[in-house]
């Protein structure tokens, strides 16, 4: 059986896979650069939740390379502790414990002992479900309802006002639940609607570098009157929900009634898509399918082939702002908290 070589990149390759996951490239595109396979990338951003980690820095009083040199050179001329830390102006103190762990003045190595040092300058701070377990407790069962993160924190703020060691940001249950050193237990995952283990940023988008654009796109700022007070029924609003071994459902709810119409698609291209929409469509009456509202997803690119089979206008949510068409989210969130993602929505 042949084994793949470890792959291992550098500090600054590193680095420069967390600027470009932040700027929204995909993991195959970063692996491109590197002339690698994506799951390399995975193995770099996955530990830590796709949650860049702060950059480690030095303290200024901890001693530097050169001086390890000069200590290793001064050990060597069998110089005392004392003349040592003499000429580099520090404590004999501070030479004496450098000297002692790291191997005693016949095996210390400057190079060694300073990597030796930056290993052991790492201090994970402790995550507050550490430090407080009725808190972990109180949120795990939450989570376990079914609640979102972003709800437990605004539960814990409205229960406990001005009690800030009972309060939790929803990012930090996120990230106890992502990375390694998370206290919440990774089953709890499985709770929450969104069951990915790499989060990214609503800002880390190549959108604002014109990919990922949909052209001839109309706002929904521009949606006629009649729309927003739904007054007239035919208005509908939509989204693609994605379930297990590549399958997919269009959701559609309609605005005056929030009747909710699930229609199976083959793939989620735009083709597949919009051929589906325009197969549901012809099923109602005209008067009774007007509008249609979609969120941002390329999946429908094609919309002006769906216009002009259907004779129905297409509209599109505002950027950053896919919450915008209001009650189909209410609707997509309960789809998407009921349907069961684990099988294929053959029953759709």
């Amino acid at each position: 059986m042949k084994y793949r070589r470890r792959i291992y990149y550098s500090a600054e390759q590193r680095a420069e896979i967390w600027d470009r996951w932040q700027r929204g490239e995909s993991m195959s595109s970063i692996g491109r650069v590197f002339d690698r396979q994506s799951s390399s990338v995975f193995s770099v951003i996955s530990p830590t939740g796709g949650i860049r980690p702060p950059d480690r820095r030095r303290c200024r009083s901890a001693l530097s390379l050169s001086e390890r040199e000069e200590i290793s050179r001064g050990l060597s001329c069998k110089q005392s502790v004392r003349a040592i830390a003499r000429r580099l102006g520090r404590a004999p103190s501070t030479i004496s414990r450098e000297v002692r762990r790291n191997g005693g003045s016949v095996g210390y190595r400057a190079s060694g002992s300073d990597q030796a040092a930056w290993d052991r300058a790492l201090h994970p701070k402790t995550c507050k479900f550490a430090c407080h377990p009725r808190l972990a407790r109180a949120v795990s069962a939450k989570l376990r309802r079914k609640w979102s993160p972003e709800q437990v924190a605004g539960w814990l703020k409205r229960a406990f006002p001005g009690e800030a060691h009972k309060q939790v940001s929803h990012e930090t249950i996120y990230r106890s639940l992502l990375q390694a050193r998370g206290v919440l237990k990774k089953e709890l995952l499985a709770h929450l609607r969104a069951k990915r283990t790499v989060r990214r940023s609503q800002h880390a988008s190549l959108k604002r570098h014109g990919n990922g654009q949909i052209k001839d796109a109309v706002s929904i700022s521009e949606r006629p009157a009649s729309v927003e007070d739904r007054a007239v029924p035919g208005h509908w609003e939509g989204d693609l929900i994605g379930g297990s071994k590549n399958s997919y459902i269009a959701t559609l709810v309609e605005r005056h009634s929030r009747y909710v119409m699930l229609v199976k698609v083959a793939n989620k291209d735009t083709e597949s898509v919009v051929t589906a929409l325009i197969k549901s469509a012809q099923k109602l009456p005209r008067e009774l399918y007007k509008s249609l509202t979609w969120d941002r997803g390329k999946e429908l690119a094609d919309h002006p082939r769906f216009t002009l089979k259907t004779n129905v206008d297409v509209y599109f949510c505002d950027p950053q702002s896919p919450l915008s068409a209001d009650c189909f989210a209410i609707a997509c969130r309960a789809v998407r908290g009921n349907v069961d993602q684990t099988r294929t929505p053959t029953g759709f």
